[in-house]
């Protein structure tokens, strides 16, 4: 089994309390309320920033060629992302140029970036991999529930290009990180992070 598996069915069980979370219940079933969902995209709109930031980082300390256009091609993928904030934030009249991050969302984003500024490439892939496949998780759970006035979020996480940037960041942490306690940790702290919504 690969380590980024290995990883993920460790920490099934903060994957499934994601899944029963009252918000991602509320955006199956399209009872969540309108202002916690804009009070949402405001918050991940200032962590995917951060998570950017930490793909810059990560392409810059890469070993290999490989390794820099892998994470380009991530960076390219958050940046879409944040686009689709971008037009919810449009649609919404949420102004994300003036975001304050949420207790929750300052350490993640805290937690992200010393990860990627202090640590090794492979510390770096256990630090964001938890957020893509969780996400691409998420979507692919929910999906067949994109009725409500959520199912654009379903729909984007849900679909095949997600998932192929969830598996291309877990082949970076297969072919960068160590099978490492602090591997282990770094990955476990990000799912407990997760829960930010």
């Amino acid at each position: 089994m690969s380590l980024a598996r290995s990883l993920w069915e460790e920490n099934a069980d903060l994957a499934e309390a994601a899944l029963a979370h009252p918000f991602v219940r509320g955006i199956a079933d399209g009872s969540l309320a309108r202002a916690s969902f804009a009070g949402y995209v405001a918050q991940d709109a200032f962590f995917l920033e951060a998570f950017a930031r930490a793909y810059a980082l990560a392409l810059a300390h890469s070993p290999d060629r490989a390794a820099q256009d892998a994470f380009a091609d991530l960076l390219a993928g958050v940046r879409e992302e944040l686009r689709l904030h971008g037009s919810y934030a449009e649609r919404w009249g949420i102004d994300l140029g003036a975001v304050e991050p949420a207790d929750a969302t300052r350490a993640y984003v805290d937690f992200l970036l010393a990860r990627a500024s202090l640590g090794s490439v492979g510390l770096t892939c256990a630090a964001m991999t938890p957020c893509m496949r969780l996400y691409a998780w998420l979507g692919q759970s929910l999906a067949g529930t994109e009725r409500g006035p959520y199912a654009e979020w379903i729909t984007t996480y849900a679909d095949p290009s997600f998932e192929d940037l969830a598996a291309r960041l877990e082949r970076l942490l297969d072919a960068h990180a160590d099978d490492s306690r602090e591997t282990h940790a770094t990955y476990r702290r990000a799912m407990q992070l997760e829960p930010r919504m």
